[in-house]
């Protein structure tokens, strides 16, 4: 018996190796914490079809698989990014390669499995893990995270104490674990349409936080084990997606990734660190950095409705308050208001453009914004002429039959002719229209996936998420200047598969702008600051405080402009540009701050909530009141020191602020009201 340890920089992860046991995980702790000295938590969990569990038979956990107990290491290799662990069951002749990467300065690792059929026999995968881990400390004096992610009411952490979230030491051996866990998933087209694929642990002054970096289904489970916890994660499962993978001789099947921080600290540092994992892994954009405001006209504005006539006036207004891109949303190739079931063909409505949308779009050129377009590539409507032009494997199919869902069929990217078809539709809107944004929305959920060529429904859901990511590969290499916004109804595919590709993720569809306040002070945990897009939608009829939450809401993230602002009074629109005024002092310390939240993550119903982005010397801090309460809150800054505060917008409006130490403490008038201060950190003297 063995041992190895990577230790890659600020991080440690420790196995078990050799013997008569499958690879082990003894922990992943920062550097100079000691590791677990023993460990039952295997590497990676394997289960082929016909094999199942050992000793552990009516337990809901996906552990301990038989094939697992029979995997032997091999070897490892390790550089100072990558640490490569290499195991082999003989009998199965089946080869599992895990693979662990690392970039520099950044306490995340990300790991996944490949599995290997060298046999002669066809084997079929019914489970495999991307990630194991243990070693988090004595059970009860765990906190367990999670993260709700409902329609309109998205990025809601919930903190669950061990016990509460059923875990709980039962006693000494043999017992060992109580066969019970707790188990997060994401299942169906929506990624995140009920919990994001994140969770995270504490215990005392250590966190370990996750995501599951998949588009798809996904899951991940904590347990007891031994008055310890583990933790495993990963893509789709037989038992919660209905997903088996045939491994024919020489094939070959790999894990989505998974990452995880580990950090001294709580959650919110977990977080932080995630975020630079974020914006080191993802596919560099100009986006990022410059963060041009975004005009949208859909929400609540003009609602999917809009035509040539609607639209002059908004542009016009949103070009005189500052705005850089403009997107047409939904309906612009609707020759009615009955889209919802015909969509597909994306060629302009004569009946909304009657001189055509070349000149609404030269408009929006002329008078200095970008323009962009609203898209839905993953479906075509059940009644589009586009239905009959593709062939059969171009839809999701169940029982052999192509399966509407909400009026509308689903597209598999695996197809050759969808992807070409889509191919032409894009290039077709850039070169002609000149097109250099594109809000691409997904409104429906197809659970548990396709079953195609009959195979499984969540296999065919997985090849159908791969091959849509390697199509937004292909869009970007062909147009790397075009921007791609990721929507599905608002949050509901808010996943890093995603995020890694597109420079913009919506965060919401919610239309209460007091409603939307903890979705925004949240966001950043999820998406990095500059990704992530909060609506603002100032009113006509909102007086200067209302205005203002509406706008703050959005100023420490990206700018999705919205609203009857060319409605508005001349003070009233002199607010909105004073406001992406101060947003443009500020967006490139965004595009590199670390998300702070002083008051902690927000619960639903708070009634003051904060958000900080700590970029150095200087930190922008939005405090947000809501009404029937205290009228002041004291915000814990613990990260400044001997620095200065000022209300960065709206600065007409009364604020009352005292900077003590580390301590900022606000009253705001009778709520709602909101206010974004800017801080800086004082350069300290030295000696005369």
């Amino acid at each position: 018996m063995g041992s190895v340890t990577w230790a890659p920089g600020g991080l440690a992860l420790h196995l078990a190796v050799g013997g008569e046991h499958p690879v082990r995980v003894l922990g992943l702790v920062p550097d100079g914490r000691a590791p677990r000295e023993t460990s039952e938590v295997a590497l990676v969990e394997v289960d082929v079809a016909g094999h199942g569990r050992l000793g552990n038979s009516t337990s809901a956990q996906h552990r301990p698989y038989a094939v697992t107990t029979g995997l032997r290491y091999v070897g490892h290799h390790a550089t100072r990014e990558r640490l490569v662990v290499e195991q082999r069951h003989e009998t199965l002749a089946l080869d599992v390669r895990t693979e662990f990467e690392h970039r520099p300065g950044i306490p995340v690792v990300r790991v996944r499995s490949e599995v290997r059929n060298t046999g002669d026999d066809t084997l079929t995968l019914t489970y495999v893990s991307s990630l194991a881990l243990t070693g988090f400390g004595d059970i009860a004096g765990l906190a367990v995270h999670e993260a709700r992610n409902a329609w309109t009411a998205e990025l809601r952490w919930q903190r669950l104490t061990a016990e509460q979230a059923g875990l709980v030491g039962i006693g000494p051996e043999p017992q060992g674990t109580s066969k019970g866990r707790h188990a997060v998933t994401g299942t169906g087209t929506w990624s995140t349409g009920d919990f994001l694929p994140m969770g995270g642990v504490e215990h005392r002054d250590l966190a370990w936080v996750w995501q599951v970096e998949h588009n798809g289904g996904w899951h991940w489970e904590l347990a007891d084990l031994h008055h310890d916890a583990y933790l495993q994660a990963g893509g789709p499962t037989d038992r919660e997606h209905h997903w088996r993978q045939p491994l024919a001789p020489g094939e070959r099947f790999t894990t989505v990734p998974v990452a995880v921080a580990a950090v001294h600290g709580d959650l919110g540092a977990g977080l932080r660190a995630l975020t630079e994992h974020r914006r080191a892994t993802r596919r560099p954009a100009r986006d990022h950095t410059d963060l041009p405001v975004i005009f949208n006209d859909y929400m609540n504005c003009l609602m999917g409705d809009a035509t040539e006539e609607k639209l002059g006036p908004l542009i016009d207004a949103a070009a005189e308050a500052g705005a850089e891109y403009f997107v047409i949303d939904a309906g612009w190739y609707a020759e009615d208001g009955g889209w919802w079931d015909t969509v597909g063909a994306w060629e302009p409505s004569s009946a909304r453009y009657p001189s055509g949308l070349g000149a609404t779009i030269d408009r929006i050129r002329a008078a200095g914004m970008a323009p962009g377009l609203w898209l839905e590539p993953e479906v075509v409507g059940v009644r589009s002429p586009v239905v009959d032009e593709l062939p059969a494997d171009a839809f999701f199919t169940d029982g052999g039959r192509k399966r509407a869902e909400n009026g509308r069929y689903h597209l598999d990217y695996r197809s050759a002719a969808v992807r070409k078809r889509m191919d032409r539709v894009v290039d077709r809107l850039v070169d002609e229209f000149g097109v250099r944004y594109f809000k691409l929305d997904y409104n429906v959920d197809i659970a548990p996936g396709t079953d195609a060529a009959g195979e499984s429904p969540g296999a065919g859901l997985l090849g159908h998420n791969l091959a849509y990511l390697a199509w937004l590969d292909g869009v970007l290499d062909r147009h790397p200047g075009l921007v791609l916004e990721n929507c599905a109804s608002g949050g509901m595919r808010m996943d890093f598969a995603m995020l890694s590709r597109l420079a913009i993720q919506s965060t919401s569809d919610q239309t209460d702008h007091l409603r939307y306040v903890p979705i925004a002070v949240a966001a950043p945990s999820a998406v990095p600051p500059e990704q992530g897009a909060v609506w603002a939608y100032p009113q006509p009829e909102h007086g200067p405080e209302e205005a203002s939450l509406c706008l703050v809401n959005a100023l420490l993230g990206r700018v999705h402009l919205s609203g009857r602002i060319d409605l508005m009074d001349a003070g009233q629109r002199a607010r909105v540009r004073t406001a992406l005024d101060v947003y443009k002092g500020h967006r490139r310390l965004l595009a590199t701050g670390s998300p702070q939240w002083p008051l902690g993550l927000p619960g639903w119903y708070d009634r003051w909530l904060a958000l900080a982005v700590n970029a150095g010397d200087t930190s922008l801090l939005a405090v947000w009141y809501r009404g029937s309460g205290p009228e002041s809150v004291t915000i814990p800054l613990p990260w400044l020191a001997n620095a200065t505060a000022e209300v960065s917008f709206p600065a007409d409006l009364p604020t009352e602020f005292a900077l003590d130490g580390h301590e900022l403490t606000v009253s705001l008038p009778s709520g709602p009201a909101a206010r974004l201060f800017r801080l800086h950190r004082r350069r300290q003297e030295g000696p005369q």
